[in-house]
């Protein structure tokens, strides 16, 4: 007799001889059955198998573990993520993922376990901005992992993430800014940090900026893509990641002058390279043609810093100090998110909003003026007049 041959997603449920119950489902030819004490649990556990199935679960897909994977996610992730974020997503997985629940197969991952693997992290150390990182890559893999069916839902979605602390943000004042920039004359980025402080562009940004981007008549300088580099690898020149990103400063004369200069040496530095210079019209080369380089920039800022007796602070804190100045001095917050490439004035706002603080006693001082009542007493009542004295 011929050996018949189950359907996908047919079942069954027989006692076996020792009592318990066992309950099978096929899925494309293959067997996977459960062993139960109750029949009433064996069937339970069927229906659950064969709706799993029509709402398209790959039952045997989901056996892989957590370490499985990611890898094969990683991989065929690469068509959606630039090469530097998919770079810091390995990273991320390797360090903070898979030496804790890699082993752990997909199908036993849920929200609890997830929280706990946050709560870990965190009682490691690590930072919070590093633990939503953690669970963006998990979100996102496990999002995937349900479109493929190996996961009915994503276990990461509604997990409680730790408060982010927004790390103390240092900014320079103008007497300070001018022992900065006197400082730095006759540094190899001299020009950089004027346009940094004036702008308040990123370091990507002014790295991937090209002289055809700068409209010398009008002063307009178009930002419209950032350099990056993966370590290991080659520079690429990514388009921004928000609309708001690629934006116009406009430029007043005095920072037009400097780039002037700055430009005008550029031949002597081409010159010195010789046949190593590689040409990519960047404002901001290293010395062979090449976008800067962070390491070397950050060498040369803490020196500038150290010689001119400030306190130590990170390259990006020019950025704040940026909008510090233009928000301190009445620039509308819309006009500086603009120029800092936000989203909104809102993100602006959120970011720098305590600087208003400094304005609070002005603020009070003006409110006094503007809604104080003039006090009167009044000295008698003649024919139905009110007779007052100020």
């Amino acid at each position: 007799m011929a050996k018949k041959n189950r359907g996908h997603g047919e079942g069954s449920i027989y006692q076996r001889s020792n009592g318990s119950w066992r309950a099978q489902v096929y899925v494309d030819g293959k067997r996977h059955g459960k062993t139960l004490k109750k029949k009433a649990d064996a069937q339970t556990w069927l229906r659950k198998m064969q709706n799993q199935l029509v709402l398209g679960h790959d039952i045997e897909g989901s056996k892989i573990t957590l370490a499985d994977y990611l890898t094969q996610w990683l991989e065929t992730s690469i068509i959606d993520l630039r090469s530097s974020t998919k770079y810091q997503y390995g990273l991320t997985i390797k360090n903070h993922i898979l030496p804790y629940i890699g082993e752990i197969r997909l199908k036993d991952l849920n929200l609890a376990r997830i929280e706990r693997h946050y709560a870990e992290l965190g009682n490691t150390g690590l930072s919070s901005r590093t633990i939503k990182l953690v669970h963006a890559v998990l979100h996102k893999a496990f999002k995937k992992a349900v479109k493929y069916g190996l996961i009915l839902k994503n276990p990461a979605s509604g997990a409680a993430l730790p408060r982010y602390k927004q790390s103390e943000m240092q900014v320079l004042d103008p007497s300070q800014l001018t022992q900065f920039l006197i400082a730095a004359q006759g540094s190899y980025y001299e020009a950089l940090y004027h346009l940094a402080i004036h702008t308040g562009m990123r370091q990507g940004e002014l790295f991937g900026l090209k002289w055809t981007d700068l409209r010398w008549q009008s002063g307009v300088l178009h930002v419209q893509r950032q350099a990056s580099r993966v370590p290991g690898r080659k520079w690429e020149f990514l388009e921004p990641k928000t609309s708001a990103g690629r934006r116009t400063i406009t430029m007043g004369e005095g920072i037009l002058q400097v780039m002037r200069h700055h430009k005008a040496k550029l031949p002597m530095q081409k010159a010195l390279a010789g046949d190593r210079w590689e040409e990519h019209d960047l404002i901001f080369p290293n010395r062979v043609g090449n976008p800067g380089d962070p390491s070397n920039l950050r060498k040369d800022f803490l020196a500038v810093l150290e010689q001119s007796g400030l306190p130590i602070i990170r390259f990006h804190d020019l950025r704040h100090t940026a909008a510090s100045l233009m928000l301190n001095n009445g620039i509308p917050p819309i006009v500086v998110s603009k120029r800092l490439g936000h989203a909104r004035p809102s993100t602006t706002l959120d970011i720098y909003g305590h600087l208003y603080q400094e304005k609070d006693e002005e603020a009070a001082r003006i409110m006094d003026e503007l809604v104080t009542p003039i006090r009167v007493d009044i000295v008698g009542i003649e024919q139905n007049q009110v007779m007052v004295k100020e």
